[in-house]
């Protein structure tokens, strides 16, 4: 019955808020007067920071979760940030909108230019400025030599409208959500993360590095609920959410052309792989601490 409840709780925020934002996408392009599309990017924020209000209440309300954050305390709504975090669970994302909503701007996540289409979706990201990002293969450069860097030229344009609005951009590194048997099938080097693909991350720098002041490395835990969090989450029985915020300067982040300059290719995955191995040490500390005063 809880479980019901509270899927219904959210789908009807989620549907709300998706309508009120779709209205905002609708008035953007039948009216492309750059005031006018500023201040209704900054309604479909305000509605999308609802959205992580109403959730974070939800959440709260039928659950006895403790919440134990750790860090950011230097973190502002007037910066830009780029934020990348392991992926445990659908949770993550009401986690970290309910966490950061009142700590840093509303997160963006870059989009594969494909979801511009889907019904809706589409739509709400367009109209909350979330960039949109096609990206060839290496089969489609080969035969389309021209079209070598123009993808990222065109998600840099996109992005240049951030130059003047603090921005968070989110980036799971992982590109998707871990379970101990994906990891075991993917031959994962951690213990309770999948490996970071660099990748992405490196793409987010190479359209808005200059834009940056900081990496912001979230760790996310659920210790008692490990292996089904968004679902213990909707039946009441989440218990305890651990966020772990480090906060890096970009002048600590390695700076290069990472999809033309192999050494700084290399340099940069270890790089990511460092913070990565970093991340998987503090969570065994913290499982095995868990499990020690559970028994």
């Amino acid at each position: 019955m809880v479980f019901i409840a509270s899927s219904l709780l959210v789908i009807v925020n989620t549907a709300v808020i998706s309508v009120g934002i779709c209205l905002i996408a609708i008035i953007k392009w039948l009216i492309p007067i750059a005031g006018l599309q500023q201040r209704m990017t900054a309604l479909a924020n305000g509605l999308m920071w609802l959205w992580s209000t109403v959730n974070h209440g939800i959440l709260n309300t039928i659950n006895p979760v403790q919440w134990h954050i750790e860090g950011g305390e230097q973190l502002t709504k007037q910066g830009w940030y780029l934020v990348m975090s392991n992926h445990q669970s659908w949770a993550d994302i009401v986690v970290l909108c309910s966490v950061l909503r009142n700590r840093i701007p509303m997160p963006k996540f870059f989009l594969k230019h494909e979801l511009l289409y889907v019904p809706f979706l589409g739509m709400g990201c367009w109209a909350l400025d979330m960039p949109f990002m096609r990206r060839y293969s290496k089969d489609y450069l080969a035969k389309h030599p021209q079209k070598k860097g123009q993808d990222l030229r065109t998600t840099r344009r996109s992005c240049e409208k951030f130059q003047h609005s603090a921005t968070t951009i989110v980036n799971f590194v992982e590109g998707t959500r871990h379970r101990y048997d994906k990891a075991q099938t993917r031959h994962s080097p951690y213990q309770h993360l999948l490996s970071p693909k660099a990748g992405g991350m490196a793409y987010t720098l190479a359209a808005m590095g200059e834009q940056f002041e900081y990496v912001v490395d979230i760790t996310l835990a659920y210790p008692d609920n490990r292996e089904t969090p968004f679902r213990d989450m909707l039946s009441g029985k989440l218990k305890k959410v651990v966020v772990n915020i480090e906060v890096i300067p970009m002048t600590d982040v390695p700076q290069g052309d990472y999809f033309n300059q192999a050494t700084f290719k290399r340099q940069f995955q270890a790089w990511l792989s460092g913070r990565w191995q970093s991340k998987d040490t503090y969570l065994e500390a913290l499982y095995q601490q868990h499990h020690s005063s559970d028994i």
